[in-house]
């Protein structure tokens, strides 16, 4: 038995030789991670010569009971004996995850000593068990050749195993957490604006060199949920929480989309939990930043709104609408296969059990939002209705638009607004695609009382407020851009926007329109590198067609690990 067993093996070995190991390499990189072996060969992914990425589907499946199972053996093969014995009687045999054997592809001898390592464990087995009938002189002769020949291949292999193992000890015993992964992201960004200040005679901004980085930290503890706890540092933003850059020249529509942070001051600013409960229907909770983006699809390409890889302003990024949060929960319902419906709450500080705060005293945002998807899109529709105490920072806008849109009665004023938006995009191929956006915002003052109201040129006029009093505002852009083009993972884009311009109050109108026009070219170095330059114009800045055109140019350059 041993004897016909050693014929066999060595048959196979020396005519098919891809019955046990995969090709092992001396220079593997990062390509070659996902060579192992599944088998009964221990994986030495380091041996072999001029390897590519193209091999990385080299890895064997679980040993196999059949030589049926392997797609490309026929009967009438010259070797199909060999290798059925090898199969059926030995069990000393892996493929490929294809089912494929592949017994025309070349050998080395590290791959014969593989093979040769996983049958000599196998003997073992076959000796430790037999009868003494089993074994004779001859037959541990010829093994006994095999392993004086093979020995340097088969000490380098066990070498190798013993010392992966060593490393896979470590590594579970040092290891941070085994249910959480870090997701990080580091932006730098040089950028200038050109053009006087608002309200102003001269340039008052200078070029700036600034960085903003988070480190997600993500948990699963059932395999469906997810846990995000952020780290998050930064230097775009003064003590107070304002925008450098929007001091400078007097308007928030030159800021950058990810214009965070002060001081680079590590904060957690982000706290999320998902979970599923059904196939259709899932929960979001959190005590701190989450924004609608964190409760439901914004209905704009990811490429497009993600800080480090996507459009560089903050305008640009997505429809206005979802960039409002705090604290709170969110149900996500799917209708069905292509319907999925929103509904959330988020206070402004829920944290705080002080008068004009907490879950249901202080400022809050409520959303209800539909989406449909298509084959090669989607659209959505969203309302969203937000109250805002008087005394405290009013943002009906999330500050994507004029000082009057996102505080039309002044910062004095309790004020509620409610927000019907539309959303959607388009793939009209995979290296073509438009998103679009717009929206109507209603705002209603709850109190009256003197307010400070800005008046488009960079001040503030104190005018009186009546309780009642409302105000009107109208939004929107739309965008093209070009995944791929230039390269794998580039993408080229432009957009043209309405920044809000309120267009009927009775406090204060606004007389003109801002038209923001945008255009990037993000370049992909490599899976972790990317280097976006961007530009954009914003005529009649503040809504007002006496402020001179802002130009704004960014060179980004984002690192992910």
């Amino acid at each position: 038995m041993l004897k016909n067993f050693l014929y066999s093996f060595s048959l196979l070995l020396l005519i098919c030789p891809t019955v046990l190991a995969t090709p092992l390499d001396d220079n593997s990189g990062a390509a070659d991670g996902d060579r192992t072996l599944q088998g009964q060969v221990t994986p030495v992914s380091q041996f072999e010569n001029n390897s590519s990425a193209a091999d990385g589907d080299r890895a064997l499946q679980g040993q196999v009971t059949s030589v049926s199972q392997f797609s490309d053996v026929q009967p009438t093969d010259w070797a199909f004996g060999a290798l059925q014995s090898l199969v059926e009687r030995y069990g000393c045999i892996a493929g490929y995850p294809n089912s494929t054997y592949r017994g025309n592809r070349a050998l080395t001898r590290y791959e014969f000593a593989a093979g040769l390592n996983a049958c000599l464990d196998r003997i073992n087995e076959l000796i430790a068990t037999a009868t003494g009938d089993l074994v004779n002189k001859e037959d541990l002769a010829v093994l006994q050749k095999l392993q004086e020949d093979f020995a340097a291949e088969l000490a380098t292999l066990r070498g190798r195993v013993d010392t992966l193992e060593a490393r896979t000890a470590t590594l579970e015993t040092q290891q941070f957490s085994t249910t959480t992964r870090l997701y990080a992201q580091i932006i730098t960004a040089v950028s200038d604006t050109f053009g006087n200040r608002v309200g102003g005679d001269r340039d008052e901004s200078q070029t700036y060199f600034a960085d903003r980085g988070r480190l997600n930290l993500e948990s699963s503890f059932t395999g469906k949920d997810l846990l995000r706890v952020r780290l998050e540092f930064g230097n775009f933003t003064n003590p107070d929480g304002s925008s450098k850059i929007a001091a400078a020249t007097g308007t928030g529509m030159t800021r950058l989309n990810f214009d965070n942070d002060n001081n680079n001051a590590l904060l957690i600013p982000h706290i999320r939990y998902y979970f599923p409960v059904s196939d259709s229907l899932n929960f979001v909770v959190g005590p701190v930043g989450i924004g609608y983006n964190d409760i439901t699809d914004n209905v704009t390409p990811a490429t497009i709104a993600d800080d480090g890889n996507g459009i560089p302003s903050l305008f640009g990024k997505n429809s206005l609408l979802f960039e409002r949060g705090g604290g709170g929960a969110a149900a996500n319902w799917r209708i069905s296969k292509d319907l999925v419906l929103t509904l959330g709450y988020l206070a402004n500080s829920p944290n705080s059990p002080t008068v004009k705060n907490g879950l249901f005293d202080g400022g809050y945002n409520a959303l209800a939002h539909l989406v449909y998807y298509g084959k090669q899109g989607a659209i959505g529709v969203a309302y969203s209705h937000g109250y805002n105490p008087g005394g405290s920072s009013v943002s009906v806008t999330a500050g994507r638009g004029s000082a009057l849109s996102n505080a039309p009665f002044g910062n004095s004023i309790a004020t509620s607004n409610s927000i019907v938006g539309v959303q959607g995009y388009y793939r009209f191929s995979p290296n073509f695609q438009i998103h679009a956006w717009g929206g109507y915002i209603w705002a209603t003052a709850k109190n009256s009382g003197f307010s400070n109201i800005s008046n488009g040129r960079g001040g503030t006029d104190s005018l009186f407020v009546n309780s009642g009093d409302n105000a009107n505002a109208w939004f929107g852009a739309i965008g093209m851009s070009f995944p791929d083009v230039g390269g794998k993972g580039n993408l080229p884009g432009i957009l043209f926007g309405l920044p809000p311009r309120v267009s009927n109050s009775d406090v204060r109108e606004e007389g003109d329109n801002s038209y923001h026009l945008e255009a990037f070219y993000r370049w992909r170095m490599n899976d972790h590198i990317s280097v976006t330059p961007g530009f954009w114009m914003i005529i009649n800045p503040e809504n007002n067609s006496n402020n001179d055109t802002q130009y704004v140019g960014v060179l980004r350059t984002t690192f992910d690990f």
